[in-house]
């Protein structure tokens, strides 16, 4: 059963389990909270501090710069949620089902703050190389994640004979969603109110694609093991042995790309 109708998957609640006790988590919690609501530029150490409950030479004491503060902001939420995304695309379910969760998970992101948070380090890196050089890799983390489940799901997709022209690699397929993502992101945060109805009728139409590609395939499946064969003194020698089990090596791939 397609899950699009589903309720919403709630985002975790980032810093929730915070313990009241831990000083560090309680600077945390209120850097993504002012993050989220004001922004990187009126960013206050003072006011972190006061919402914190801490003296504000702690916040230096624990973090020494306010560029270290919000990354490990940043990378606190952030390992919280790719935890999740990578959970959600190796569990089960058709790839139409995980389509509509990460459309869930996005507006739950959206909701808790945290969509605006990556936003904000992000425009202040343009123009803080320091920041820049932090920001980008766990940025790019994400971008990762989305490739490395598109190759699963194109993986999967051959294994039932559905294939798609050369030029559609996993890598420029990656790219289409997790640049349309990115600017959705920004559209969204900037309230253009005509692009949100947009961006809904373009994943609408990926949803629907998938749903015709599931239906086809009859959904992710995994592959059935394959007995392995005896094979002569001679022939084992040409064989390479992986996981136990001899497996005899394919030949080599001609330099076309495949999709």
């Amino acid at each position: 059963m397609d899950r699009s109708s589903a309720a919403p998957i709630p985002s975790p609640r980032l810093f929730d389990d915070t313990d009241r006790s831990d000083t560090r988590a309680k600077i945390l919690e209120a850097a993504f909270r002012r993050l989220a609501t004001e922004g990187y530029a009126a960013l206050s150490v003072r006011e972190i501090a006061k919402d914190a409950g801490v003296n504000h030479a702690l916040i230096n004491y624990h973090f020494r710069t306010k560029d270290q503060l919000v990354i490990e902001v940043l990378d606190t939420a952030n390992r919280r949620l790719l935890a999740r995304q990578s959970a959600m695309y190796h569990g089960p379910g058709t790839f139409a089902e995980k389509w509509a969760d990460a459309r869930r998970f996005y507006e739950s992101d959206l909701a808790s703050g945290f969509v605006r948070v990556q936003a904000e380090l992000w425009a202040a890196s343009l123009a803080n190389a320091e920041l820049r050089e932090k920001f980008l890799p766990r940025f790019l983390a994400w971008k990762q994640l989305v490739l490395e489940a598109v190759r699963n799901a194109m993986a999967a997709a051959r294994s039932q004979g559905l294939r798609l022209p050369p030029l559609f690699t996993p890598e420029v397929v990656a790219c289409w969603i997790s640049q349309f993502w990115v600017g959705m992101e920004f559209a969204d945060l900037l309230d253009v109110k005509e692009d949100r109805v947009l961006h809904r009728d373009a994943l609408d139409a990926v949803q629907w694609l998938l749903r015709s590609l599931d239906a086809r395939s009859g959904g992710p499946k995994r592959a059935r093991p394959v007995p392995a064969k005896k094979a002569t003194p001679k022939a084992r020698a040409k064989h390479t042995l992986i996981n136990g089990r001899a497996i005899k090596p394919r030949k080599a791939p001609s330099s076309r790309t495949r999709g």
